[in-house]
């Protein structure tokens, strides 16, 4: 557990001492396989820093087809921003893809460390800014990226992905059929 937290929680201005007090605020949950930590339309209460194992986040477009939207891996935050902190029922699914152990901290936890540890609150902006950036890139990469190009993008980033994650939610993943990446599979 310390060494995964440690790794996520890495800020300067976190003493040793803080970093002792929000550690203590986790605890350990396991996920099996096909397991749900968040159903659609429910309300977020917690999130969680995944140890190991592969958690998807998926919605369901207009014609009930399953879009995942996010992969999980060690070291990731698993969460939906909008259903923690505005408590609003989430849009988004978040299912085990494999066996995960998890380590969560619920929302007023969070929220008393927040308000009282500063360097907490630092990591919190430097976390959420590179959030902002990713999901902005994401979109760009849908739009000038080629299929192929973000498949490598995705080996490179997140090999245990390729590794371990159906070919259907990869291809929805990257917003292409299962036969296209079938065929780009084979290219390379």
């Amino acid at each position: 557990m310390q060494q995964n937290l440690k790794f996520v929680y890495q800020h300067p201005l976190l003493s040793e001492n803080d970093f002792a007090r929000l550690a203590s605020k986790h605890q350990r949950t396991v996920l099996k396989k096909n397991e749900f930590l968040l159903r659609e339309g429910e309300i977020s209460a917690e999130y969680f820093i995944l140890e190991s194992g592969i958690v998807r986040g998926f919605v369901h477009d207009y014609d009930q087809n399953e879009i995942t939207t996010e992969f999980f891996v060690e070291n990731d935050i698993v969460i939906v921003p909008s259903s923690l902190f505005q408590k609003i029922p989430s849009q988004e699914n978040l299912q085990a893809v494999k066996d995960c152990v998890l380590w969560k901290i619920n929302y007023d936890d969070f929220q008393e460390l927040f308000h009282e540890i500063e360097g907490f609150r630092e990591w919190g902006r430097v976390w959420f800014s590179y959030q902002v950036f990713s999901m902005k890139q994401r979109s760009l990469d849908v739009v000038m990226k080629t299929a192929s190009e973000r498949y490598l993008k995705l080996m490179k980033e997140k090999p245990q992905i390729i590794r371990n994650v159906p070919l259907k939610q990869i291809a929805s993943y990257l917003g292409i059929t299962d036969s296209s990446l079938s065929r780009i599979r084979r290219e390379i």
